[in-house]
Formats: structure tokens, sequence, C-alpha cells
């Protein structure tokens, strides 16, 4: 199973931006779609982006384009890079590996979660 550990999160102005990294271990993680979902205080969790192992990106239903999502394979790593940050962006952001995307249907989560990277925006 994939071990996953976030890091980047923080306390940031409204406005600011944010780079969460994830990094990996296990060889299925080059294999795998790998993505980011968040949890606000009192909400259930959203997914806010996924990339296939074949580079093709989607955003979750609420998110901006001001998500952007990237790996580096070599690393083992993926990012969210995160502008214009909001209030509402205040959220425990989680790392999942193993995704399945499924063609106008959506997307289930995999079995692999990290422990979560708080981000909080305030001014």
């Amino acid at each position: 199973q994939v071990q996953l550990v976030e890091s980047g999160g923080g306390l940031v102005h409204p406005g600011g931006s944010l780079r969460l990294s994830c990094t990996a271990s296990g060889s299925s993680f080059t294999r795998d779609a790998v993505g980011w979902y968040r949890q606000a205080p009192g909400k259930q969790r959203e997914l806010v982006a996924v990339i296939t192992s074949s580079g093709t990106t989607l955003r979750g239903d609420s998110v901006s384009g001001r998500f952007t999502i990237s790996t580096d394979k070599a690393k083992h790593a993926v990012y969210l890079q995160i502008d214009a940050l909001e209030p509402e962006d205040t959220a425990v952001y989680y790392c999942n590996s193993g995704l399945i995307v499924v063609p106008g249907a959506g997307v289930l989560a995999g079995r692999s979660w990290g422990q979560g990277t708080q981000v909080t925006v305030s001014s």
C-alpha cells in the first residue's frame, strides 16, 4: 500500500498562494491516479483535483481554476498550487492515491490517504 505524506499547509492571508506537496512511497504511485481532497469544519470531504497517470487533470465541481495539480513522478510527488486564496478555502487538505476516474460519472477515491495538512486563510 502507498504511504502518503502531505506538507506545505499553513496560515495565509486572503489573496495569497500556497503549494501543497505530497510525497509517496510505493511503486504503484507512478501508475495510479492521484489527487487532493479537502474537508472544511462541519463539511463533507470534497474532491479538489485529480491527475491521472497519463497526465490528464480534473477539478472538483466546486473548485475553480485557482487550483492546479501537478506531479513529479521521479520524486514520487504530487503538488497542489492554490492561488488567490479565500477564507472559504480553509480546510484540511488530503492527498489520495489510487483514485478511479469514471468518464461521465465522476471520481472514486482511492484507498491510500495521507494524514492531511491544514490550510487556514485569514486576515
